[in-house]
């Protein structure tokens, strides 16, 4: 096993982490993870307070390790020009589908990591902590350190892991470009500095003196292999995750993972105003899949869900984000514990 501080403090068989992907999963991914001898992942980012209390009492009485992930973004100004342009080039399919503009309920739905949650969770005090788009606030991040917290955050960029390193992380998440979901960027907006696993991993390793967790295009005991030659501590994995009997995941994105479909993915900020990789959709196709209309993060969203809602009630998933990784060739319809002691065999 290669050298990583969680392993031995949290007992963990293995240090495989479970990416945290909201909408996609709750607490019962996470527990199924950590019960097998991996570290599950609770994506916090979507959860209202009630719900948050609830899923941190789940995980907290369960007596296994878990990790709690949070954004960590500053929320945008709203831009009334910005606003008015997306709304008119959704406006076609607000009426082809029937609907008014104004029924668009304003907001984000994604929210930052918080005082208010910082209090929530400091009466559980969750053992490891996970951040996306760098780190919190120094006084919000010491709030967490001070409960014995490890403190995980992604990095897409070498110059990305230096900051975190200096600015108090524990580890490092070395996301390459191949991850589905949300890109982890947060020093920069611009894409072309993004760099598949392969590129990035080495470099990340070679030049801090943390322990690098390698993210993105792990599918398999093989590809968990390769991230350890490279000088990984561990990895995260997700796509691999989506189709677990304990996942969210609706089915027809399920049956978009185990297909042709999921051979082709893209990167698109038109979901939430974010570059974020997934399945294309119809909205991608005609309007992106990267937009200067999009609002900015996560203020992009609002406008989608009455599209989405009402397309789905017709069974068109025409504005129904499926996110999804490069390689989703180890998605299938299983227990998670049975994918994680497969990806498991990696360690070997």
């Amino acid at each position: 096993m290669p050298s990583f501080p969680l392993t031995d403090r949290l007992e963990l068989r293995w240090s495989l982490l479970q990416a945290p992907m909201a909408g996609a999963q709750d607490s019962a991914l996470a527990l199924a993870v950590s019960g097998a001898g991996g570290l599950g992942a609770l994506p916090c980012a979507l959860l209202a307070p009630e719900a948050l209390r609830t899923h941190l009492e789940r995980l907290a009485t369960s007596g296994l390790p878990y990790n709690v992930n949070w954004f960590c973004h500053t929320p945008p100004t709203p831009d009334a020009a910005r606003e008015a342009a997306w709304r008119a080039a959704l406006k076609p399919y607000y009426d082809e589908l029937g609907l008014d503009l104004a029924t668009i309920t304003p907001g984000g739905g994604r929210v930052p990591f918080s005082p208010e949650a910082a209090e929530v969770m400091a009466e559980f005090r969750p053992p490891v902590v996970s951040f996306h788009y760098g780190l919190p606030a120094p006084e919000l991040l010491a709030r967490v350190k001070s409960w014995g917290a490890f403190v995980l955050s992604s990095a897409t960029t070498v110059r990305e892991a230096l900051w975190l390193e200096a600015h108090g992380a524990d580890a490092i998440i070395a996301q390459g470009l191949e991850a589905g979901g949300h890109r982890g960027h947060f020093l920069s907006d611009d894409l072309s500095e993004q760099m598949g696993s392969l590129a990035l991993l080495p470099q990340v390793v070679a030049t801090v003196r943390l322990p690098v967790i390698a993210a993105g295009g792990i599918a398999n005991a093989a590809g968990v292999r390769a991230a350890l030659a490279l000088g990984a501590s561990g990895v995260q994995v997700g796509t691999a995750y989506l189709c677990a009997d304990e996942a969210l995941t609706q089915p027809a994105h399920r049956a978009a993972l185990q297909s042709e479909a999921a051979r082709h993915t893209v990167i698109t900020n038109l979901i939430s105003g974010r570059p974020a990789r997934g399945i294309p959709n119809r909205l991608m196709r005609e309007l992106g899949p990267i937009s200067d209309v999009a609002p900015a993060f996560p203020l992009a969203g609002a406008a989608l869900v009455p599209l989405r809602t009402a397309a789905e009630q017709q069974s068109r998933h025409d504005f129904t984000h499926w996110w999804c990784g490069q390689n989703a060739s180890g998605c299938r319809s299983a227990p998670a514990a049975e994918i994680t002691r497969a990806l498991a065999q990696g360690f070997d």
